[in-house]
């Protein structure tokens, strides 16, 4: 599974490295710390050119530069990228209301610090959600 977190705070983004080690799940991480470096990465441009397309983004809403928000707005409304999760990571249950307010959907909220058991669960059911759309050959 590739990631990209999307976080601008060294501390939040080395305790999110370490839950997802805890939670034993296989995966790479790739770490982009403002908003336009996460476009850069998802568009595969610049210096990212050879990115891995993520499978998942972790999103930081308070980011420089671009907004998560932002980044949200952008990513589902592009077709090509509509489908990728994210998981917002924030620290208010104020973020949910203002996004669901402006009609923009993410697959699940995790309040920082991230509780490890509490991402594994998101993980467990995004892996469903990705599968259940996967038609096998007879």
């Amino acid at each position: 599974m590739e990631i990209l977190l999307v976080e601008d705070d060294l501390e939040d983004a080395g305790l999110t490295f370490e839950v997802l080690k805890e939670g034993d799940i296989a995966c790479r991480v790739s770490l982009v710390r403002d908003g336009e470096e996460a476009m850069e990465f998802i568009h595969r441009r610049k210096k990212y050119r050879q990115a891995p397309r993520p499978d998942l983004i972790l999103l930081d809403l308070n980011l420089p530069k671009m907004g998560g928000r932002e980044v949200l707005t952008e990513v589902k409304a592009d077709e090509s990228l509509e489908r990728i999760p994210v998981v917002v990571l924030t620290s208010s249950r104020t973020h949910q209301e203002i996004l669901e307010a402006e009609n923009l959907h993410v697959e699940a909220y995790l309040l920082k610090p991230v509780d490890v058991q509490k991402f594994i669960g998101v993980v467990k059911s995004l892996r469903r959600y990705l599968l259940s759309d996967v038609i096998l050959p007879q």
